[in-house]
């Protein structure tokens, strides 16, 4: 009785841990496909990959974007068949234990040189889509203090409105 415990114990395990790799696939397709649809204007598809209630923040302090708010910034973009273009170099994926959610971070390839993405994705009727996706640039940690005289300039007057809004 012993040992078929521990069989099924580790029969349990092994289907588990094999889950969890067809799950990670399925979510790198998601993401690879997400960005090559930006790749390739293609609106529909980008934004079908993301939940109706999508997060989107982007590189500037002012982007923290819902799905109609990101959807009617893009659609300009998409619209003359040039959105951006993203490659992944590196991605992590971390997925719950019930399997419903999973998040991630990724380094890309962007126009900007390397960028960090970084979200959340749900499992809705058995497909995964995005809840929240976080584009940061990357600051080489040597060029902090020249990227920050840059920033200064441009981001006191929004740090003093935030601050005054808190209150």
């Amino acid at each position: 009785m012993r040992k078929l415990a521990i069989l099924t114990l580790i029969i349990t395990k092994s289907l588990c841990i094999s889950g969890q790799g067809n799950t990670k696939k399925q979510i790198n397709t998601v993401l690879d496909d997400w960005h090559k649809a930006a790749t390739e204007a293609n609106f529909d598809d980008y934004f079908n990959a993301m939940t109706n209630d999508a997060v989107f923040i982007g590189t500037d302090a002012n982007e923290n974007w819902d799905k109609p708010t990101f959807e009617a910034y893009a659609k300009p973009y998409f619209d003359k068949g040039k959105a951006w273009n993203f490659s992944t170099l590196e991605r992590h994926i971390y997925i719950s234990d019930d399997q419903k959610f999973a998040w991630f971070d990724e380094l890309l390839n962007t126009q900007m040189k390397i960028c960090r993405g970084s979200g959340v994705l749900i499992l809705i009727n058995g497909k995964w889509k995005i809840k929240q996706y976080v584009l940061s640039m990357t600051i080489p940690n040597d060029n902090t203090n020249e990227v920050v005289a840059i920033k200064t300039v441009i981001e006191a007057s929004l740090i003093s409105k935030l601050q005054s809004t808190k209150k």
